[in-house]
This record gives structure tokens, sequence and C-alpha cells, in this order.
């Protein structure tokens, strides 16, 4: 019903930006949240940041101030600026939705290394 593929991974300094997307195809309509989840080597996926159909956004206390998400069509995009190492993690977005049915589909996830 809905595919998702992230981008925009990479390897950054400390400080420094990036900004990834997550972009949606298929039956986007049916789409009522999207998110952005990390898993760093050793530890457990951890929930970054929400957007929901209209638009209301939360935030990990981890990365208030410094992460913004948005959308826009068909894409969901995270905004990562005053990087730290221990932003390190894959990333991956993640969308729930309802067609008849609930569910909830995942990216294949996209590297974020920070150097310090």
């Amino acid at each position: 019903q809905v595919q998702l593929v992230e981008s925009g991974g990479g390897l950054a300094q400390a400080g420094g930006s990036l900004r990834l997307s997550c972009a949606a195809s298929g039956i986007i309509g049916s789409i009522k949240a999207t998110g952005w989840y990390r898993q760093a080597p050793g530890k457990q996926r951890e929930l970054v940041a929400t957007i929901t159909s209209s638009g209301s956004t939360s935030y990990a206390d981890s990365v208030k101030g410094r992460f913004t998400i948005s959308r826009d069509a068909r894409t969901v995009y995270l905004q990562m600026n005053s990087l730290k190492p221990e932003d390190t993690a894959v990333y991956l977005c993640k969308a729930d939705g309802w067609y008849g049915l609930r569910y909830d589909v995942w990216g294949q996830g996209t590297q974020v290394t920070v150097s310090s």
C-alpha cells in the first residue's frame, strides 16, 4: 500500500547539519502519521520525532531544539542541526496508516555518522 525510501544520511562533524528525507509512494493518503526513529549499535530503537497528517509534531527530549520534522505532499524531512556524536545511528522512518486495516510500514534506513 505504502513504500518508504530514506535518503540524506552521511558523515557530518559535530556541530554540523544534515537533512534526511523519507519519500512515500503508493496510497499516501492513507498515512496518518510518520515517525523518524534511530538505532545505534547495541542500543534499542528510539523514536526521534513524529508528524501527523494534520501537521502536529513531537520530539524526543534528546533532540528538541536541534531537530525539526516537516513534510510536503509525499516526503517527510528531518532537519538535524547542532549534531552530536551521540546522534550517530541508522535513521529509519515509519508510516502508520489506515486502509481498511491499521498498518505500519518501515523504510530501509540511512546511516548518520557524526564525528567529534
